[in-house]
């Protein structure tokens, strides 16, 4: 089958779109990238997504047009996706689209997920069946409804004799441990913050020039804030035994305009608390793994925005040196050295997963996400 993957993560910054040729079935699933691209949001776009995610500015009508509005951006970036692969959408046989969170409540007696960008939207603009609604059923089933990529990284990165962490930085940052040999043994959670809290402060930095740190500069610029840093690895969520997940309702910007004035009570430059976060985002992750991991991993694989931050690679490589100890660096590498580009990892990952909805396949893992039970993911829109 030819599938598109649609993502739109905590960043929101627009639509990866992957086209993925797929075959056979788990574990001897076979797949081909065939073309990834990027579909920026309009800047008014991308003001309403985060107006919807603010408590304070968002509303039941916002929220229904941010539907359909999102439906119809998802829709254009499958097809413009499907002309960078060589084909027409006739030729494509299956989409599969995370949607935008626009909130999520991973536990307690409130426990629910709100992903939006309506499914019938792509399906009639595009004339492809559609599945979406991934989350929900895995947390219908006492699930956290994520990570999600957990199943598919295990598939895809599975080594024989290598320990490997997949490592995504998007706006949040999550890891899939895969011990040697056994993908049903893969462990995930949001180990947290990833470029979301860096990409606020530069936001406000510049007075809103940049959306994000563009090569790390800012932060290369400033100087990490030691006694601060520690202050705020001890927030409670880095505590906390996995499964566990977390988004913008934990480090959203709330959160980041609390830590800006904090930064600045501090006597900090703008400079001082984007590397102050950038460090932030790397020693968690490390401690995360030291904490949490099975088994400290052999190999690193980084996705996301956050792998196109040399300063924050250079970050993690420090801190996971410094966590591994007498057993040795981890090799850390791109999932682009692996033959996927950073930024297309998790929209392959909702190819993967539609693929395995059409055919009937469970696509959570419980060890990832706590679910009681593997379960079939998502809701199909017929074309």
């Amino acid at each position: 089958m030819i599938v598109v993957g649609l993502m739109s993560g905590t960043s929101a910054d627009g639509v990866d779109a992957a086209v993925v040729r797929l075959d056979g079935a788990p574990p001897a699933l076979e797949w081909k990238l065939l073309a990834h691209t990027h579909s920026p949001h309009p800047p008014a776009l991308r003001d309403e997504i985060f107006a919807c995610f603010r408590p304070e500015t968002g509303n039941v009508e916002r929220l229904c047009a941010l539907n359909f509005s999102l439906g119809r951006a998802f829709a254009a970036a499958a097809l413009d996706a499907i002309v960078a692969a060589g084909l027409t959408p006739t030729q494509a046989d299956l989409i599969g689209s995370h949607g935008q969170t626009v909130w999520h409540i991973p536990d307690g007696r409130a426990a629910s997920t709100l992903q939006i960008g309506e499914p019938a939207v792509i399906a009639e603009l595009t004339g492809i069946t559609t599945v979406s609604n991934f989350r929900t059923r895995d947390m219908a089933a006492g699930g956290q409804g994520a990570p999600l990529v957990a199943r598919v990284d295990a598939l895809l990165f599975g080594h024989e004799r290598l320990h490997r962490a997949l490592q995504n930085i998007g706006g949040i940052a999550n890891v899939t441990y895969v011990p040697p040999g056994d993908a049903e043994a893969a462990l995930a959670f949001d180990t947290g913050p990833g470029n979301m809290l860096i990409d606020d402060a530069a936001q406000r930095a510049t007075g809103g020039a940049l959306d994000y740190d563009r090569d790390g500069a800012l932060a290369a610029a400033g100087r990490v804030d030691e006694g601060w840093l520690a202050e705020l690895l001890a927030h409670p969520y880095f505590r906390r035994p996995p499964p566990k997940t977390t988004g913008r309702e934990l480090f959203g910007r709330q959160y980041g305009a609390e830590l800006w004035a904090r930064g600045q009570a501090r006597g900090l430059r703008g400079e001082d608390i984007i590397a102050t976060l950038t460090a932030l985002t790397a020693r968690s992750i490390a401690a995360a793994y030291r904490d949490f991991l099975p088994a400290f991993p052999d190999e690193v694989i980084v996705s996301g925005g956050g792998a196109r931050n040399p300063v924050l690679m250079a970050q993690l490589a420090a801190a996971l040196t410094e966590a591994a100890g007498p057993r040795g660096a981890p090799r850390v590498v791109t999932s682009h050295e692996l033959g996927l580009p950073v930024e297309a990892k998790e929209a392959v990952a909702f190819a993967v997963l539609a693929y395995e909805t059409w055919h009937g396949r469970p696509g959570n893992l419980p060890a990832a996400t706590g679910a009681r039970r593997p379960v079939v993911l998502g809701s199909i829109t017929p074309g």
